[in-house]
């Protein structure tokens, strides 16, 4: 971990860019990591920050709800009570102390903040044991996201709300609530 608390805040899109682009989408044009729902409504990008104040790792969030089974991306926003988020990275410099975490756990705060009972991402294949840990659960089978790689989908029940958008998976969302020591 790191030798303190990673910083965390909610932050524009311009502020995580660079780091989602180097880590992403390596060598290809700035616009492949350009997200449409960058700038949707209730949208928000979290930063954690080294202690020289350089961005060590993002992730985007956004309202969505989970798709069911066989529906692919498809999915309905109106009154989604689940937020998806994408474009999560950490800077290979800081592999393993824990930036990535904090920004996971600042924007599961925050998605639950603003009343989501669940949160779900389609994650690589290859982040599947750091999922887990976090007490999320893969939903369904593996598939391929174009030019990117193997993924699965993950999700993760979060405290306090359900709603019928909230598909309820077998892992509740408890183990890093207590003695969180992440700030916002």
């Amino acid at each position: 971990m790191t030798t303190s608390p990673a910083r965390t805040a909610v932050v524009p899109v311009a502020e995580i860019f660079e780091l989602r682009r180097s880590v992403l989408r390596p060598g290809l044009p700035a616009q492949t990591a350009v997200f449409a729902e960058d700038a949707a409504p209730g949208t928000f990008h979290i930063a954690a920050y080294d202690e020289r104040g350089t961005v060590r790792a993002c992730v985007s969030f956004f309202p969505e709800a989970l798709p069911e089974e066989g529906d692919g991306d498809a999915a309905s926003e109106e009154g989604a009570t689940a937020y998806r988020f994408r474009g999560m990275a950490s800077d290979p410099a800081v592999r393993g102390l824990g930036y990535g975490v904090a920004v996971l756990r600042a924007g599961l705060d925050q998605a639950a903040a603003r009343g989501a009972g669940l949160a779900w991402c389609n994650g690589r294949t290859s982040a599947r044991g750091f999922y887990e840990h976090q007490g999320f659960t893969v939903t369904g089978e593996e598939f391929v996201v174009e030019s990117v790689g193997p993924h699965y989908r993950f999700t993760i029940k979060l405290p306090g709300v359900s709603g019928p958008d909230c598909r309820t998976p077998a892992v509740e969302f408890t183990a890093w609530q207590a003695g969180s020591t992440m700030t916002t």
